[in-house]
């Protein structure tokens, strides 16, 4: 199985913290929707041989579009890929673009799936963040979205430095009360460029505090399962039956193809991207080449991205399967790397699966990093 990644590079306004790859200039849109066309007509001898079963549109801010941008591209896979009979095909959207219409037409197009991004129930977080829409806004949607859809997501931003503990569990609560089947669920984070980090840096807003964050990451982890949802991977936290497909299979490894400016793509042996620009982007398209990068992975290469993968998971990382896909030096190299965090109980052997604690699942990606053979280690 194989995913179809459609990058979608429009917003309306910029979020503080967000340093992801869009335009808040709609110009050029109508360009775009016929280089992403192009480009999966360029492209659709790379998943020859495989079944296509997810189709994901984020961004930026898919809700962008209409139904019928949207269905043009799908269709557009459905044309030119061997697609599943039943696909899951999702659409980032924020609350401000799904009016009461366009929740309709969306309910009876091909998109199954919406990840709503509320992140916060409150105004003065969501003023903080620089969202483009408010806190009644983010419930109505959710509220006509359950009418339309049964498989909804929605995200939620924890860590946010003017949100006290308090605020952080009513969000919770409110977001259980629409008995939505996932939430995705992210720590700010202050990535450099951003107008969070140059706020942060001129002392205009506090700083990031780690250990607040890491608090209300814990109660979101014991308040979810609480409710019945499986925290199947770091950010993610699903009802049974409603993991997103689409991520899953990006964190088990398998293909999966990004079209757009900014979007990456991966086969099993190597990861490309393409530019980050919408000009250049467009006009490479338009001219018949594909304007993108690609790096070969090495062996150490794939070790590292499944044990950053794995950790994140509920799957953990397979002790057996390091020995015959890499070898029993990686595996005892794994194991010695491991030791003392296993000893910290950050992580610990459940049977031949390495995992993480929930006292170390905070800390999952630098965990990671410790278990990551660097290129100086020597290979046998």
């Amino acid at each position: 199985m194989a995913g179809v990644y459609i990058h979608i590079p429009f917003c309306k306004q910029a979020c503080h913290y967000c340093d992801f790859h869009f335009s808040t200039s709609l110009k050029k849109k109508e360009e775009m929707l016929l280089a992403l066309e192009k480009e999966l007509l360029m492209r659709k001898e790379e998943l020859t041989g495989q079944v296509v079963d997810t189709i994901y549109f984020g961004g930026g801010t898919p809700s962008v579009l209409d139904t019928q941008e949207t269905d043009r591209l799908i269709q557009t896979v459905l044309d030119h890929y061997v697609v599943g009979e039943d696909p899951e095909i999702t659409l980032e959207a924020n609350p401000d673009d799904l009016s009461s219409e366009k929740l309709g037409h969306f309910a009876v197009s091909k998109v199954n799936r919406l990840s709503i991004g509320v992140q916060s129930f409150f105004d003065e977080d969501l003023r903080f963040m620089n969202r483009a829409h408010n806190a009644e806004q983010a419930r109505a949607t959710l509220a006509m979205a359950r009418e339309q859809f049964d498989n909804i997501s929605i995200d939620l931003i924890y860590g946010i430095p003017i949100a006290e503990d308090e605020r952080w569990k009513q969000n919770i609560e409110i977001a259980l009360s629409y008995q939505v089947p996932h939430i995705s669920s992210y720590a700010l984070t202050v990535e450099p460029g951003t107008a969070l980090k140059k706020f942060i840096d001129k002392g205009i807003v506090p700083e990031v505090d780690d250990e607040k964050a890491e608090a209300q990451f814990r109660h979101l982890v014991t308040t979810l399962e609480s409710a019945g949802f499986l925290h199947y991977e770091l950010s993610n936290f699903g009802k049974p039956g409603y993991f997103s497909r689409n991520n899953t299979a990006y964190w088990q490894g398998k293909t999966y193809l990004g079209i757009g400016p900014s979007a990456h793509s991966f086969n099993g042996q190597q990861r490309s991207w393409n530019i980050s620009n919408n000009t250049l982007y467009i006009k490479g398209i338009q001219q018949g080449r594909l304007p993108a990068e690609t790096e070969i992975l090495t062996q150490r290469d794939l070790y590292n991205e499944y044990v950053m993968t794995g950790l994140r998971t509920m799957w953990g990382v397979s002790l057996q399967r390091i020995e015959q896909e890499f070898g029993s030096h990686f595996r005892e190299y794994l194991l010695r790397q491991a030791e003392r965090h296993l000893e910290d109980q950050y992580l610990y052997l459940d049977g031949d699966t390495l995992r993480v604690s929930l006292k170390g699942k905070f800390l999952s990606d630098g965990l990671a990093a410790d278990l990551f053979m660097l290129p100086l280690e020597k290979k046998t």
